[in-house]
């Protein structure tokens, strides 16, 4: 896989492009999520404070696109104090503040909780760093396990749901979490080999197509067989259809690949092996589908974990996270639209 750790020097016309690209795209995606959210009225939904709400997604938003333009190297630069760079963690409970208060709904337990939830996580590295006196060691240690039960669970279970009580709003909890993920993992711990990159490339594409491509007659033949699925007729709008995909992207597919296969995946790999580390991975992923619906979803646990081989491939191939965001995408708006 050659080095991981080796440094990449980029011209500085590369990295005015890159910075011009980020914010143009950012801009660009604000633009299409506002009218996302008037497609599905979701200022009714919310009863209000229709501007409040999206600046608090925007905001949470923000990390989780800059980190994949390169921000976790600049920070890095720029957070060399260590209590600093713990404590820049907890701005990530701004977003909350500004959702809740103008709504009169601001509760200080969930206040400490999403403000805790980065800062231990961050404090843990920081303070504890796996491998001791090698920080970036790219191995699972039990750091690395309390830091992805501490973002995992809460995820699981709704823990957390309750600090955005709106339907419409189930998403902006786990973007937060993915946003504390990306700063302790990329930015204190400094992991490498996660690819969390959205400087796409045609390859991602066709990754991600060619494992959907494996996996859609295997799940679809042994889908209806244990009836789980059920194939219906009917097309979509191009508007449904879209939002669709841009929703499934962003807020399912990318923070469940980033866990399971640039994080949980990429630190089982020097410990068991790939194919352990795939098989591992793939069953940890079906187990977390497990309570949809409670009590125990075999079915889709089946799906999940044979789905999850895939997945995993799809990311080792070139150790990106876009292609094997693209395969889970498509396998999740392929179901919902004619399957489901």
């Amino acid at each position: 896989m050659g080095n991981l750790a080796a440094p990449v020097q980029f011209p500085a016309k590369s990295i005015d492009r890159t910075k011009f690209a980020a914010c143009a795209g950012y801009a660009l995606l604000l633009v299409v999520f506002w009218f996302v959210a008037r497609h599905f009225a979701l200022g009714l939904r919310i009863h209000g404070h229709m501007a409040s709400s999206f600046t608090a997604f925007a905001l949470l938003l923000g990390p989780y696109w800059f980190f994949g333009f390169g921000a976790a190297e600049m920070l890095q630069r720029f957070l060399t104090n260590r209590s600093i760079r713990v404590l820049v963690a907890g701005l990530l409970l701004v977003p909350y503040l500004i959702f809740s208060v103008p709504r009169g709904e601001f509760r200080w337990i969930d206040a400490l909780v999403l403000s805790s939830i980065p800062i231990a996580i961050a404090a843990l590295f920081e303070f504890l760093p796996p491998g001791g006196a090698q920080p970036t060691i790219r191995k699972l240690c039990w750091q690395d396990v309390i830091a992805l039960a501490v973002l995992g669970l809460p995820v699981e279970f709704g823990w957390i749901r309750g600090s955005f009580p709106h339907p419409g709003l189930g998403a902006l909890p786990k973007i937060l979490l993915m946003d504390s993920a990306l700063y302790a993992f990329l930015v204190v711990r400094r992991l490498e080999g996660v690819g969390y990159d959205f400087r796409a490339r045609a390859r991602d594409v066709v990754i991600g197509l060619r494992e959907c491509g494996f996996f859609a007659p295997i799940a679809i033949v042994l889908g209806i067989g244990v009836g789980f699925i059920a194939p219906h007729g009917g097309m979509p709008s191009a508007a449904s259809a879209s939002a669709a995909l841009l929703v499934t992207f962003f807020f399912v597919a990318i923070p469940e690949e980033l866990f399971f296969r640039g994080l949980l995946q990429n630190l089982l790999e020097p410990r068991i092996g790939y194919p352990g580390s795939l098989f591992v991975t793939a069953v940890i992923f079906g187990l977390s589908h497990f309570n949809k619906p409670m009590p125990f979803n075999w079915r889709y646990v089946l799906l999940g974990t044979i789905a999850g081989v895939f997945y995993g491939r799809a990311w080792h191939d070139h150790r990106r996270l876009l292609s094997s965001a693209t395969t889970h995408t498509l396998v999740d708006v392929i179901w919902s639209l004619w399957f489901r």
